[in-house]
């Protein structure tokens, strides 16, 4: 009785689990200041780690912008994105240069968000995962917690 009640609790528990993606405990006051400043200090699990070495190889040219790091906090950043990358299997091709929004794995957990909301002024674009995931700061990525931007009349 008790393995039912246990295989119960983790089959409701680990899709939740699935949403979570904080960053990590060790992750450096660098990675948050010079990531974050621009954007969203995105969760390393989103990438896989060949694709943060080609996107901290190409700062210079980082989306139309220049976000070269210095050596020492660059190699500080690197080297956690890589520790901490995610499954390059499970994430699927992330396009070059490497983007989030282009894996499988996002395609597939916003593939019935549609066309007209990415370009929606209050969304941007699809790295905006703040725009609808209210809690991706914190790491909170759960569909039960998105908000939708409402239709504009």
């Amino acid at each position: 009785m008790k393995r039912i009640a246990l295989s119960l609790l983790l089959g409701v528990a680990l899709p939740a689990l699935a949403d979570r993606l904080p960053l990590p405990a060790d992750t450096p006051a660098s990675y948050s200041a010079e990531c974050g400043s621009c954007h969203l200090a995105y969760p390393p699990a989103l990438l896989a780690a060949g694709d943060w070495q080609r996107l901290m190889a190409g700062l210079n040219d980082h989306f139309g912008t220049d976000a070269a790091v210095d050596g020492k906090k660059g190699a500080e950043i690197k080297s956690f994105l890589e520790r901490h990358a995610g499954n390059a299997t499970k994430l699927g091709n992330a396009g070059n240069p490497p983007r989030i929004s282009t894996t499988a794995r996002f395609i597939r957990k916003h593939d019935e968000v549609p066309a007209k909301l990415w370009r929606d002024p209050r969304v941007k674009s699809a790295a905006n995962c703040e725009a609808c995931h209210r809690g991706a700061a914190n790491g909170n990525y759960s569909e039960h917690d998105i908000v939708l931007p409402s239709p504009k009349r």
